[in-house]
């Protein structure tokens, strides 16, 4: 069987943040977060992505989800 590489994904959320000049622990308690879990966000330490975090984290930064997150094909 041929290994094949299909990229990943790669969430943007400390680029946004450092865009916007918001801070963890104002992001943590706008978007009603635990700072260890932004903390995973922001340095792609998940494994699968919880979309009611996304939207809160969206609604917080008032962007896009793809501003949150893009596929690298590798």
């Amino acid at each position: 069987m041929k290994d094949v590489d299909y990229g990943y994904v790669r969430l943007k959320l400390k680029d946004v943040m450092e865009e916007q000049k918001i801070s963890i622990n104002k992001l943590a308690c706008r978007a009603e977060m635990q700072r260890t879990q932004l903390k995973a966000y922001m340095n792609n330490e998940i494994q699968r992505v919880d979309l009611a975090v996304m939207a809160r984290l969206c609604y917080v930064l008032d962007c896009k989800l793809s501003d949150l997150i893009e596929y690298v094909k590798d």
